[in-house]
């Protein structure tokens, strides 16, 4: 009995031990991995760090527009706040796909759709106005917005550079090489091809007839702004046919003011295309 004691006590003590170096070598491999997942979990936070997505840019609407009346403003302030909504939405939907997409991605799936929701938020916007006081018009040129690249600073509106040309003028004819010039659009005119317009639609046909000149210069500005982007279906893609889908919208208001009290004028879609003067 006093033989077989100490026997058991070994084998009491060898278990004891193994189990114990057991617990420490557990205890350093966990050590160990915990402190690999740490070192990973920081490089990846210096990486999502350094891809910073940058922020979306759009023009105020609010400064451009004219006095609202008592019975429009709840529904302006309304859609004031959800153009704000948009900017802030847009930015996260930033955050959420970066590095996803090819080099178009930001524009098809973030940029376009802002611009469509801002769209319609400014026309809903101009229309409460124009229950009961003149009708904004012009205010769609705010929808587009710009990414601020690596989240810099609030870029200002673009404006055409001083070596650019006027964006209402045509380029000079004989100028040497014409590098950095990418030329103006030419409109058909519409206000000749239009009839005797009545009194009652005087108003508004003056406005949409100055808004196809805002379209034009704003087509322009983008010729300036984007020379050399795209390829060689970029100038036709991107300006010359959103633009006529725009003049084809304002020839119509147009059209319809006047067959209110007259002969409504027909044939006048053919002048919503535009040429690009190189």
């Amino acid at each position: 009995m006093s033989r077989a004691l100490p026997k058991y006590n070994k084998r009491r003590i060898a278990l004891i031990g193994g189990a114990s170096a057991v617990v420490l070598s557990g205890a350093i491999i966990a050590g160990s991995a915990l402190a690999g997942q740490t070192s990973k979990s920081g490089g990846q936070g210096a990486t999502t760090k350094a891809a910073s997505p940058g922020t979306v840019n759009c023009p105020a609407v609010a400064p451009s527009l004219p006095a609202i009346p008592a019975s429009a403003k709840a529904e302006v302030d309304r859609n004031l706040t959800l153009l704000n909504t948009q900017i802030a939405e847009a930015d996260k939907r930033l955050v959420d796909t970066v590095g996803q997409g090819g080099p178009n991605f930001i524009q098809n799936a973030i940029l376009g759709p802002l611009k469509d929701k801002r769209v319609a938020t400014i026309n809903r916007i101009a229309t409460a106005i124009g229950r009961t006081a003149a009708k904004p018009v012009g205010l769609d040129s705010l929808a587009p917005c710009t990414l601020n690249a690596a989240g810099g600073g609030a870029a200002a509106t673009p404006t055409i550079p001083a070596s650019a040309p006027a964006a209402t003028a045509a380029p000079a004819a004989g100028s040497g090489s014409g590098s950095g010039v990418v030329g103006t659009i030419s409109c058909p005119d519409v206000a000749s091809s239009l009839p005797a317009i009545p009194a009652s639609a005087r108003a508004e046909v003056d406005r949409n007839l100055a808004l196809l000149n805002t379209q034009i210069s704003e087509a322009n500005t983008r010729l300036v702004n984007t020379a050399g982007q795209g390829g060689a279906n970029f100038v036709q893609n991107a300006i010359l046919g959103p633009l006529a889908d725009k003049r084809t919208s304002t020839i119509d208001r147009i059209a319809i003011a006047i067959g209110r009290t007259a002969a409504k004028p027909q044939g006048l879609g053919s002048l919503a295309v535009c040429a690009l003067n190189k």
